[in-house]
C-alpha cells in the first residue's frame, strides 16, 4: 500500500532490512554524508559573498539583494515507498535551499497551465506578461519551454541584475567560473543551453503576472498545504522585487539564493515535496498537480538531455554514474539535493554535502539496496 505522511512527528520509519537495505551499506552511506559537509561558510552574509557565484561578480553585480539565513550542518533523510529508511543530523532545520527553489517553480508552471493562465510550454511569454521585459524582437520570440530549460537566451536587466552576469557560467563540480560575465553573443531562442539565475527570476516574475497573486500564497495554498507540509517554510524575494498588478503591490521571487531571498525549508518538507513528484502529482488519492506535469518535468531538453524544466536529469548516468537512469533531481548549491529515483521509489533529502562527493553520495545509498 502507498504510505503518505500525515503529520511530520508521526511519519512512519522502516527499518533497514524491511525497506530493503542492508544495514551496514545503509549506516555507512550515512556516515558518508556525515562525514562530507560542504566547505561553505556557515554565514554567507558574514563573509560577504557566496562561493562560486557572487564570489565572482563585480561590484555592484555582486550586491546581494534578499536575505541569507547562516546555515545548518549536513543533514537528510531518505524515503523508501513514503517510509523513512534513514535520517541524519538536524533535518528539522529550516535552511537555505539555493537552486532547488527553481524545481519549485517549474511546478507552479504546469498548476499555471493546468488552470489555463498560460496556453501552453510552446505559448510566447510575451503573451503574458506586459512592458519591455519581452518587447524587443530577440526577447519576444522567448517561449515558457524556453524559460523552464535554459534555453532562453533573454536579454535585460532585471532587480538590477543584468543577464550577462550569468554569460559563460558553468556549473557542477570542478566549474570553471572564471570566464563569468564576460560577453558572449546571443544565440536565437531555443538554440543554446545556459544556466542563469537572472532569466529563472525572470520566470519567477513571468509566473507572478500569470497567476496576479504572490507566488509564496499560490505554492502554500495549491501544493504545500495540500501534502500537510508545514508552516516553516518561507520563500523570499529582493528588496527591489516589486511590481503592481491590478492596481496592488506584489513581490516577486526569485529560483534561488544567488543574491539571497530564495525558499527556505526544511527537509521533511523538501522530502513531501519529492514524494509529490514521484507519485505523479497525485498525494493521497488526490490530484495535486496537472495530469502528465510529473512526467513533462523530467522529458529531456532537446539540447541538453542532462536537464529537463529546471529539473536534473541523469541521461547516460552522467549526473550519478552509481544511480539508475531513470533518477532525477532538484539541485541548488552549496550543496543541496532534493533525488528522485522512481525505479526504486527512493526520494533523497541531502543538505550541505560537499559538492565534489554529491554523485558518490547517491551511489552510496543506491549500492544500499539489497
Amino acid at each position: 500500500m502507498t504510505y503518505y505522511p500525515k503529520l511530520t512527528e508521526d511519519w512512519a520509519a522502516s527499518a533497514a532490512e524491511t525497506a530493503g537495505f542492508d544495514p551496514g551499506r545503509l549506516a555507512a552511506a550515512v556516515a558518508f554524508a556525515e562525514a562530507n559537509e560542504s566547505p561553505w561558510p556557515r554565514d554567507l552574509e558574514r563573509a560577504g559573498d557566496v562561493p562560486g557565484l557572487s564570489q565572482f561578480e563585480k561590484a555592484p553585480w555582486n550586491e546581494a539583494l534578499g536575505p541569507f539565513k547562516p546555515r545548518g550542518g549536513a543533514s537528510g533523510l531518505l524515503l523508501r515507498g513514503g517510509r523513512m529508511a534513514a535520517r541524519w543530523g538536524d533535518p528539522g532545520r529550516v535552511d537555505m535551499t539555493f537552486s532547488i527553489a527553481k524545481s519549485y517553480l517549474a511546478v507552479l508552471a504546469g498548476i499555471a497551465i493546468g488552470d489555463g493562465l498560460i496556453a501552453g510550454l510552446d505559448a510566447r511569454v510575451a503573451d503574458t506578461v506586459p512592458g519591455a521585459a519581452f518587447a524587443s524582437d530577440h526577447n519576444a520570440a522567448i517561449t515558457w519551454r524556453h524559460l523552464l530549460n535554459q534555453t532562453s537566451e533573454w536579454e535585460g536587466t532585471l532587480w538590477d541584475k543584468p543577464d550577462l552576469v550569468d554569460r559563460n557560467r558553468r556549473v557542477g563540480p570542478g566549474s570553471d567560473n572564471s570566464r563569468k560575465g564576460e560577453h558572449r553573443d546571443l544565440q536565437a531562442p531555443g538554440s543554446f543551453w545556459e544556466y542563469n539565475d537572472v532569466r529563472v527570476n525572470l520566470l519567477g516574475l513571468a509566473l507572478l503576472h500569470a497567476f496576479r497573486r504572490p507566488l509564496p500564497e499560490v505554492l502554500k495554498t495549491r501544493v504545500m498545504d495540500p501534502i500537510g507540509a508545514s508552516s516553516g517554510w518561507s520563500w523570499h524575494g529582493y528588496r527591489n522585487s516589486f511590481v503592481e498588478i491590478d492596481g496592488r503591490t506584489l513581490q516577486s521571487v526569485p529560483g534561488g539564493t544567488h543574491w539571497g531571498g530564495g525558499i527556505q525549508i526544511d527537509s521533511f518538507d523538501h522530502a513531501r515535496f519529492g514524494l509529490l513528484i514521484l507519485r505523479g502529482g497525485l498525494w493521497d488519492g488526490k490530484r495535486i498537480l496537472p495530469e502528465g506535469w510529473s512526467e513533462a518535468l523530467r522529458t529531456p531538453c532537446a539540447i541538453n538531455p542532462g536537464y529537463g524544466l529546471l529539473w536534473w536529469l541523469n541521461a547516460g548516468r552522467r549526473e550519478w554514474p552509481g544511480a539508475p537512469e531513470a533518477s532525477y533531481a532538484a539541485v541548488g548549491a552549496g550543496a543541496n539535493l532534493l533525488w528522485i529515483d522512481p525505479d526504486d521509489d527512493l526520494v533523497l533529502v541531502a543538505r550541505w554535502v560537499d559538492q565534489e562527493k554529491m554523485a558518490d553520495l547517491v551511489g552510496a545509498f543506491v549500492a544500499a539496496l539489497t
